[in-house]
């Protein structure tokens, strides 16, 4: 779906364009285009902010090539969309060939027509009994 995700900068409520992620081990900072997901220990940033972003002394910068308007949704994106709410309808089924149980309608709910020989005739839930010490 389209991105619509905010810059993570405190009080900043521009759009987010990049995706910024440290790799500690190597000291290096990536900045990229916006992630698809957004992810715990990723930044996203907005196109002011990934422009004037440094890294601490020491640490390389990659920059990625990226655009700094946030993606239109595609095509892709309505019918992943358009899958998902298919998928939702029909009670979650896959499509993997695997045979899954589906629900039956089976009508308003009634009464038993006769009860158990021991169920209890004393409370209107037969199926619930006291029992006692």
């Amino acid at each position: 779906m389209g991105t619509l995700r905010q810059c993570t900068r405190s009080a900043c409520r521009e759009t987010a364009v990049a995706t910024l992620t440290y790799v500690y081990a190597d000291s290096t900072a990536v900045l990229g285009p916006l992630a698809t997901f957004a992810e715990p220990h990723c930044y996203d940033l907005c196109a002011k902010h990934s422009a004037r972003l440094t890294a601490p002394l020491g640490w390389n910068v990659i920059h990625l090539a990226r655009s700094d308007k946030p993606p239109a949704p595609g095509p892709d994106d309505l019918s992943a969309l358009a899958d998902a709410v298919r998928e939702a309808a029909n009670g979650g089924t896959e499509e993997s060939g695997a045979t899954s149980a589906r629900r039956e309608y089976r009508g308003t709910l009634e009464p038993p027509a006769q009860l158990p020989s021991n169920a209890s005739s004393t409370g209107r839930r037969g199926h619930l009994r006291i029992l006692r010490d």
